[in-house]
Formats: structure tokens, sequence, C-alpha cells
């Protein structure tokens, strides 16, 4: 249980960082696309690089925030069906779910090994900037690994094992709770 407590914290540590990754891209697109903006406008023409260099961010938030949709819960999930089950069948289906999801896994980081020993190529952002192929094909194993990572939560990742009573329950214990701690600090204030 040790082993399986530190490879979930790790996988935490791991979506915590790819969740400051994908707003560090977002921001790096802005900060990039903001000064091909203010260049247009102060000097009415525009620069040929901006457009190419922000799009070389595309890979890195779109296969790295699908890892942090899967560790929240918010990737697209089907329960109609499975809560139309028999429980045994809900837990088959289930494992079945989080088997292929390893499978997928699993060939992300093999062929996208591959892909990324192979991309040899350079993109051309302008003549001076020249950014490797790899920088975004690596993108591929790694989404990979981080799927295997996150699969250490097991049935936890699956929308139709959660207690949509409990999750409301505890939210509303939650607003309860940081209302009256509101309170409490207006009253420490007068």
């Amino acid at each position: 249980m040790a082993i399986l407590a530190t490879a979930r914290r790790v996988s935490d540590a791991v979506n915590t960082a790819c969740i400051v990754l994908c707003v560090g891209c977002v921001l790096g697109m802005l900060a990039i696309s903001f000064v091909g903006f203010l260049y247009t406008l102060a000097t009415g023409s525009a620069l040929s690089w901006t457009y190419s260099l922000a799009r070389l961010f595309l890979p890195w938030i779109g296969l790295v925030s699908i890892t942090i949709a899967l560790r929240s819960g918010e990737h697209v999930a089907m329960t109609l069906l499975v809560r139309l089950l028999p429980a045994p069948l809900v837990k088959a289906s289930a494992i079945a779910t989080l088997a292929v999801m390893a499978f997928f896994a699993l060939l992300m980081v093999w062929y996208g090994w591959g892909y990324f020993l192979n991309a040899t190529q350079v993109y051309m952002v302008s003549d001076n900037i020249q950014i490797s192929y790899r920088w975004t094909a690596v993108t591929v194993p790694l989404t990979g690994l981080i799927f295997l990572l996150h699969l250490v939560y097991g049935f936890e990742l699956l929308e139709h094992f959660n207690d949509e009573n409990a999750l409301i329950d505890e939210a509303l214990g939650d607003a309860d709770r940081d209302d009256a701690e509101l309170d409490s600090n207006r009253e420490v204030r007068t």
C-alpha cells in the first residue's frame, strides 16, 4: 500500500506540473501573439514568425491537457448505459475500460517514442529561429507515460464509481464551512 500511496502522490505532483506547464504554454502563446500585435500597431507591418512560433505550443497544450482531464475525471464518460448494468458487469466494464486506457497509453509510448526518435526535421520559424521537430514530437510518448502514471488511481478515474449525492453533499458542506468562516471573520473584525 505504501507504494500505491507514493505513486498517487507522484501522480498528483505530475498533474500539478502539467497544469503549470499548460498555463505556461497558453501564456507563452498569448505573449508571442501580443508582441506580434504590438509590433503591427507600432510599425504597420507584421512579424512573420509570431504565428509559426505560437502554434508550436499547441501540441503541448492539447496532449498534456488530456492527462489533466483524465486525472480530474473530466473525460468523456458514457455512464447511462453503465448505470443500467448489474454491479458485477459494472465492475467488469470498469476493468475493461482501464485496460483499454492502459493499452492506449502503451501505444502512445511505444509509437510515440519511435515518432520522437525519427523527428529529425527542423521548423523554420524564421531565418534565425529554428526549432527541432522533436519539441512537438516528445509530447506523444510523454502523454502516454503520464496516462500510465495516472492509472494508479484505478476506479477513481471513472465517473460511474463516484456517488453524486456524496459529491454534492461534500461541496455543500464545504460551502457551508466557507460561509461559517466568513461569518466568524466578520465577527472578529467588528
